[in-house]
C-alpha cells in the first residue's frame, strides 16, 4: 500500500488532533484521530522551542518527516490524521532506528 500522505496546514486540523487520542514514547508524541472519512492520510509536524534552537527545530522536524514518509504509507490508516511532536534533545538525538521504533509503538498503541 503506497498512499501518499497530505501535510496538514491549518491550525484547526492541528487541534482537533490535539483533543484527540495521543501517545507518547521517548523520541515523540503521536496524536492520532479517525476523520470518518475514507479519504488518505495527513500528517502533521510541529516542534515547540523547548526542542531548542532553530537549528535543532528544523533538525528533529527533518526526522519526524523522513519517519513519517518512511512508516505512514505502510502503517498509518486512510481516513486518520497524525501529529508528531518533537521531544527536547531526544529526537534529534536519538538513533534513527529507535525513532522508527517509537513511532511504530506510537501506532499501534493508537491504532487499538
Amino acid at each position: 500500500m503506497t498512499e501518499s500522505l497530505q501535510t496538514m496546514r491549518r491550525r484547526a486540523d492541528f487541534l482537533a488532533c490535539a483533543r484527540a487520542r495521543r501517545q507518547g514514547t521517548k523520541g515523540m508524541l503521536v496524536q492520532g484521530r479517525d476523520r470518518g472519512e475514507d479519504a488518505g492520510i495527513r500528517v502533521g509536524f510541529t516542534c515547540s522551542k523547548k526542542v531548542g534552537n532553530a537549528v535543532a527545530r528544523n533538525r528533529a522536524k527533518r526526522r519526524l518527516r523522513e519517519v513519517a514518509r518512511l512508516l505512514l504509507p505502510d502503517h498509518g490508516r486512510p481516513g486518520w490524521d497524525y501529529v508528531l511532536i518533537g521531544n527536547r534533545d531526544a529526537t534529534a538525538d536519538r538513533p534513527f532506528e529507535d525513532l522508527k521504533a517509537d513511532f511504530l509503538h506510537a501506532l499501534r498503541k493508537l491504532h487499538r
